[in-house]
Order: C-alpha cells, then structure tokens, then sequence
C-alpha cells in the first residue's frame, strides 16, 4: 500500500464530533435586509508561525486543493527542470496555477509541452466545467470546439507530474495514481514545505483526480508565510533546502499574475495586481484561499512576512463570501494600501445586479480581525 492511500485510510476516522459554530464573515444585504451569512475562519501567521490574528478556529482542518499548487511546482525546479527544459518565469506561474483557460493559458503551456517533448494528449485532469472563462467558452461553443484537458484549470499543476516523468525517465502513463513515482516527488515536496514527513501526509482525492492534501488552518498560513519570504526560514529548518526553488515560484507568480488565474473577474490575478511585489495569492476550491503577505518590500505596511489563510465553512457557490472576506482580511492585516483597496472595490464588496443594471444585493464584510495581543482574556 502507498504512503498515501495508507494515509487516506488513516484519514477516514471520524472527524471531530463537535466543532464551535465559525463566526459570521460575510453577510448578504438585499436593501438592509439580511438573507443570508457566510461564516468562516481566518488565521494570519508571522514567518515562526506564531499567531498574529485569528477569527474563528486556527486547528480547522481543510483539504488544500489548488492552495498546494506554488509549493508542488517547486518539485521541477528541484529535480532540475529550469535547466533541462528553460522554463520561464510565466511558464512556473502556470505550474502553481488554476488558470481560466484562456488562449494565454493554452499558448504558454503548448509551448512549454513542445520543447519538453511531451504530449499535451497525456494529460488526465477531464474537461467538467471547463474552461472558466465565460467569454473563452462562450466562443469554443460558438464555434463548436471542445475544450481539451488543457483548457483545464488544473494543467499547469499536471503538467508538473508529466515534467518530472520526463526528467526522470518514468513512464507517464498513470501520471494521477497515488503510487505513480511523479506524484511521490510532489508528495515529498508538499511534506517538506509544511515541515513535515511524506508518511504523517493525510490525503484525499482532488477534483482533477490527483491526490490533495489536509492541514489545520494555522499549518497553512505558515507555509504561505515561508512562501511569502523562503529565506527567513531558519538553516537549521528541514524546509530551508527548499527555500530557492520556493522563492523562485513566489517570484514567477508575482511577476505573472494573469497566468496564476486569470485576466478577467479572478480575485487572485486582481489582488497580486493591485498589490504588485506585495502580495502572492492562491485560491482552492471549497472557498479556501492562502495569502503570502511579503515584509519589507516597497509600499508594504506588514512590519515582516506573513502568512494568511480564509476559509469559508459553506464552501462559498457564489464567490462573494470568499471575496469579501479575503480582502477585508487582508485590510485589516494593513496589507492594502487606499489604491489596492480602490482597484479591489468591486471584490470587497460584491454586488448582485438586476436585469436593469440596479443593485438588488450586496455582500458585505462584518468582522474584526484584531491582533491576538489586543485581544481580551
């Protein structure tokens, strides 16, 4: 049995039989009146991993998802494939990405398949719901194309898993099973990112059909405070060796936004645009978001790095909890200057419109994240 179905099973005791209810984040107003909530957990780390703000429960156990794409992506580096194939910083992006499938998506990804010499027809990540961008698929049904597997927004990911195949000499078919040695390399990386053992991993099944992985909410902001500055890792951490293909994922992403998500109505590419070198931002399905909040760096008010993690409990179908939520987070943890706020409006707090044009809802941020020492025993 592989580590990882090994640990699967393991994960399948049940889960804690009581959990406090998550405070409210976001609430739905239709002209004043409340319709709905949107309850949730936030939990910001400095580089140690020690608490600087927390709402909600900090031990909340999630599943990754996409929030694992930047530190798998540094399985090529490490394995040597900046050398081997001459990856691009946009070409890394697309690794850590969930992107919309865009022709700038397919573009950059096709070219990178053909100089690897690997086929884009191996990838396995299915086409459901595919691609993301309503004006991209809109014009494939238009013109009555199918969107392949590479419009997929997990490609960047798998093409990770086929990269490492190729570098490696193992055959790429089955890239996706547990026990397929592409995914042990990424597994090996993901446990040394959170400081921990590819053994004590527990696993799940993800969408695109390769395994994800589960941590408490406060694990995940500090592996997006290490993502947010690799180097103040101290030498003597199991995860510093990791530090230099990390930073060079963290740079290709800052560098890249539009291929980390998307050029149109993703919050991922909009926050790192409106916050340029500042912050670095991954969402995952099931409304989980990790923020790499970078210190030190120009117009920067975060006195060091830090790491931030919002999760909202309803898996948030709409969006707009978890759009609020991460940008009021992110305000209030003064990561956003007035600009970043302005350039964010439309996320911070989300409308619904009629079909005239007129606001009929609007989703609004209700809580208060304040530092654990201000706090009140």
């Amino acid at each position: 049995m592989s580590p990882a179905v090994a640990s699967r099973t393991r994960g399948r005791a049940s889960p804690r039989a009581r959990r406090a209810t998550p405070p409210v984040l976001v609430r739905q107003l239709r002209d004043g009146i409340e319709e709905s909530v949107h309850r949730g957990d936030v939990v910001q780390v400095d580089a140690a991993g020690a608490i600087i703000r927390l709402l909600g429960d900090a031990d909340r156990v999630v599943t990754l998802r996409s929030c694992v794409k930047p530190f798998g992506a540094a399985a090529v580096l490490e394995a040597g494939g900046a050398e081997a194939f001459d990856l691009e910083p946009a070409e890394l992006a697309i690794m850590a990405s969930s992107h919309s499938g865009e022709d700038v998506h397919v573009r950059t990804l096709q070219a990178l398949f053909r100089r690897a010499g690997v086929s884009q027809t191996l990838l396995a990540t299915g086409v459901v719901g595919m691609p993301l961008d309503a004006l991209t698929a809109a014009r494939l049904a238009r013109d009555g194309e199918t969107p392949g597997p590479i419009r997929h927004m997990c490609s960047g990911q798998h093409a990770v898993f086929l990269l490492l195949s190729k570098l490696r000499g193992w055959e790429p078919d089955g890239y996706w099973r547990d026990d397929h040695p592409a995914q042990a390399a990424y597994r090996a990386v993901v446990a040394r990112a959170f400081g921990t053992s590819p053994d004590r991993l527990r696993t799940a099944i993800d969408g695109c059909g390769v395994p994800t992985y589960a941590f408490p909410l406060r694990e995940v902001a500090r592996a997006y405070a290490f993502l947010a500055e690799p180097a103040a890792v101290p030498a003597r951490d199991p995860r510093a060796s990791l530090a230099p293909a990390l930073a060079r994922v963290r740079d290709a992403m800052l560098a890249h936004p539009e291929m980390v998500a998307g050029t149109r109505d993703r919050l991922d590419t909009s926050v790192m645009k409106a916050a340029p070198g500042r912050i670095v931002s991954k969402g995952g399905m099931e409304a989980l978001r990790g923020l790499a909040i970078l210190g030190g760096r120009s117009g920067s008010r975060s006195a060091g790095p830090s790491g931030m993690a919002v999760k909202i409990e309803d898996g948030d179908g709409y969006d707009r909890g978890t759009w609020a939520a991460s940008v009021e987070a992110l305000r209030q943890a003064g990561a956003l200057d007035a600009a970043a706020l302005r350039a964010l409006a439309r996320y911070h707090r989300p409308v619904s419109l009629d079909p005239h044009g007129r606001v009929g809802a609007e989703a609004i941020p209700s809580f208060e994240l304040a530092p654990i020492g201000e706090l009140v025993p």
